[in-house]
């Protein structure tokens, strides 16, 4: 089985892929879990948590034979390349420079991509095909523009739903913290309806706008994917996705395991 980390700045998402009948490892995972990302916790933790995890799954953690992350916090990455060694005896793939990923990088900088960014391209490219959009919908709003030809283009980087809700918290003195979900109108009748207006619709028309932009640069005809803890609320409120894919990073790592194989 295979082992997939990826370590976001609010939360890391892991997923175990089994191989089917013929050997290969399917696209989705078997199972998956959303733990909170903590600067102060150890390998250790990490990894008790994460044996424990996988037994209630039906997974035994000793068929895990090997392991790929990708990751935003640096600090952490080094805590579960230890946690992959210690508990499961397996050395993970790291998506960083010189990892084959299927993607070519135009960025003018490729180093300033984030792994996951090229973990996700990887993923739609493959499952959705080219011109794509991909929209992560997570602690940042993250817009990311993949070409037919498998070129990471670039891409836009807003704040996320949740950073907005939490900066209006603790920046203003009357305004409290709200459920994110859609508001009965868009003219809210009350502050708890008027914030959700500004956040969740805001967001939605941010998202249909800049995907209105991004495909006409792309040459029209684009798919365009949502990913992100957040996705299923702005896909309602955009209509813009043709799907959904939760797990398309874990999904991207898995593919790129692949390359790397």
């Amino acid at each position: 089985m295979l082992l997939t980390i990826d370590i976001g700045n609010t939360n890391v998402t892991i997923g175990v892929f089994e191989r089917d009948a013929s050997g290969a490892y399917p696209y989705a995972p078997k199972a998956t879990w959303r733990v909170s990302t903590d600067h102060d916790r150890m390998p250790d933790e990490y990894g008790v948590t994460l044996m424990s995890l996988l037994p209630l799954k039906g997974i035994d953690p000793q068929g895990i034979g090997a392991a790929a992350l990708c990751s935003v916090v640096p600090p952490l990455t080094s805590r579960f390349v230890e946690m992959c060694r210690t508990y499961f005896k397996v050395e993970p793939l790291i998506v960083s420079a010189g990892v084959k990923t299927g993607i070519k990088v135009l960025y003018d900088t490729p180093r300033d991509v984030g792994a996951d960014r090229i973990a996700d391209a990887a993923a739609a490219i493959r499952l959705y095909g080219g011109p794509c959009i991909v929209v992560d919908c997570g602690t940042t709003t993250v817009f990311n523009a993949i070409t037919k030809q498998a070129e990471y283009l670039g891409g836009a980087i807003a704040p996320g739903l949740a950073m907005s809700a939490e900066t209006l918290f603790h920046r203003t003195s009357q305004l409290r913290r709200v459920e994110l979900e859609r508001p009965p109108a868009a003219i809210g009748k009350n502050t708890v309806h008027a914030i959700q207006s500004g956040l969740v619709l805001g967001t939605a028309e941010l998202i249909k706008g800049m995907v209105a932009r991004f495909d006409k640069e792309l040459g029209g005809g684009c798919k365009v994917i949502a990913t992100g803890g957040l996705s299923a609320l702005l896909a309602r409120e955009s209509g813009v996705f043709h799907d959904v894919n939760i797990d398309l990073t874990l999904a991207g790592l898995r593919i790129i395991h692949e390359l790397n194989s």
